[in-house]
């Protein structure tokens, strides 16, 4: 695994949680699956959700998913059962994944203006009580 991922350019070598983990600018690509509902000797792939079941339909003996992972954009993968060059081309597609997505700028926060949480409209200088 660790010979195939420092092939692929911009994928750097990682820990997640404890796990061997691999990333592209910091984001994940791929880690060893740790939680326990995955199979042992199973590892964690970031994919679009589109081509996580095409894989898990057409080779249901690699590929598969369980309740923890589901909402998550990743796909288990058994690493007993897949062919070396089907896992190198799942991590360079996985790795594109990720870095498209890690690519986007995440926009910034702004502190709420006082205007725009009404905070203004609801004090009023001439209320009763108010002091100057």
């Amino acid at each position: 695994m660790r010979e195939l991922a420092r092939a692929l350019p911009h994928l750097e070598e990682s820990t997640s949680y404890g796990a061997q983990s691999w990333k592209v600018r910091g984001k994940l690509v791929a880690c060893q699956a740790i939680n326990k509902s995955a199979e042992p000797n199973s590892l964690g792939v970031m994919i679009p959700f589109e081509q996580r079941d095409e894989l898990i339909a057409a080779q249901p003996d690699v590929y598969y998913v369980t309740d923890h992972y589901v909402n998550y954009p990743c796909v288990l993968v058994r690493l007993s059962h897949v062919h070396r060059d089907a896992l190198r081309d799942l991590l360079g597609m996985a790795a594109r994944f990720v870095g498209e997505t890690a690519k986007k700028p995440r926009p910034r926060r702004r502190a709420p203006s006082a205007k725009a949480s009404g905070a203004l409209s609801s004090c009023r200088l001439d209320s009763p009580g108010r002091r100057a």
